[in-house]
């Protein structure tokens, strides 16, 4: 256990980084990092540089994983199943395919005009940007494990519950035409060498990061100014586990923002230390990453007001029972 914990303290919340940075902060810069600028500067260069790191390592080796899973391949997997396996086999696929929810939308119209049924489509959809396998890794370096495996599996249910409620509601007709007309195209699959998914890899990771480095300053900055700047009575008024519309408050606030989990994270870190309850905090990363706006404005180019109002619904039903049961019962994880 002392040798996990190590491990964990070091690899994960790079405590080594943390020390190198107050060490800068105090040294080079001649501040205090227990007063506010002091604790800002330390908090954003901490938190960037951990973050830059765990997540282009950890990228890679998804993406790595995920070159043995392309869209063809991963369409065929899912014919294969079935009801709720079906559902459980998708939202599990969507985790090692590391999509926000803006660019997993062209996978679901090819899935679905492919003739995959929209339950199974939809619990891709709902995983693939709110679970992936950085995600795990980046709660536990910033919270713990337990927290980390709670939210990866609330958030399969949630997947799979979803795609499952949709699949029952035969909700098809709800689509628009066009995507049913044009087919995905079988396209052989190529055989790819090592040497081509590392290639592929490292795409990846510089595609992503490109995408996402400035939501995670960003987000840092947010994180930075509410850990050092923002009284704790004030957020705790607003967001404190006592008021019973804090994880409504936070859901309904995270929807019209666009961000990758990766830039909500060091907002979440900061409103829990300022006494905000985890259930909170995962709800408003929730509602960013799984009903972001500019992705259910795209989602509504290929699907009728309808279904958009009906996964809208669901899925937000969804976040708002797993953030009140997360808050009831926070004092397992914290």
């Amino acid at each position: 256990m002392n040798i996990f914990e190590w491990l964990n303290n070091q690899l994960l919340k790079m405590e080594w980084l943390h020390d190198l940075v107050t060490l800068l902060v105090e040294k080079g810069f001649g501040l205090d990092t227990s007063d506010r600028v002091g604790g800002s500067i330390h908090f954003f260069i901490y938190d960037v540089i951990k973050i830059f790191i765990l997540l282009s390592v950890l990228i890679f080796i998804i993406s790595y994983i995920q070159s043995y899973f392309p869209p063809e391949r991963t369409r065929e997997i899912l014919g294969r199943f079935k009801g709720v396996t079906a559902n459980t086999i998708s939202a599990l696929l969507g985790t090692v395919t590391p999509f926000c929810s803006c660019s997993s939308i062209p996978l679901f119209i090819g899935f679905t005009s492919a003739g995959l049924p929209i339950g199974v489509t939809f619990s891709f959809l709902i995983s693939s940007p709110l679970v992936d396998l950085a995600s795990v890794i980046l709660l536990a370096s910033i919270f713990n494990w337990r927290i980390s495996i709670a939210y990866v599996i609330v958030g399969l249910i949630l997947a799979v519950v979803g795609g499952t409620i949709m699949s029952k509601m035969k909700l098809e007709k709800y689509v628009e035409s066009f995507v049913y007309s044009n087919p995905m195209v079988n396209s052989a699959q190529v055989e790819l060498t090592r040497r081509d998914r590392i290639s592929y890899a490292m795409d990846q990771v510089l595609e992503i990061i490109q995408r996402v480095w400035l939501y995670i300053l960003i987000g840092v900055g947010i994180g930075a100014a509410i850990h050092n700047w923002i009284p704790e009575p004030m957020i705790t008024a607003l967001l404190g586990q006592d008021k019973w519309y804090s994880v409504l408050l936070a859901t309904i606030v995270g929807i019209p923002m666009y961000a990758d989990i990766f830039g909500t994270l060091p907002i979440a870190e900061a409103l829990v230390a300022k006494g905000v309850g985890i259930g909170t905090a995962l709800a408003f990363m929730m509602g960013v990453t799984a009903l972001s706006l500019p992705a259910l404005i795209m989602l509504k180019k290929v699907v009728k007001t309808k279904l958009l109002v009906i996964f809208i619904s669901i899925v937000t039903v969804g976040i708002l029972i797993i953030g009140y049961a997360f808050n009831a019962i926070s004092h397992l994880f914290l």
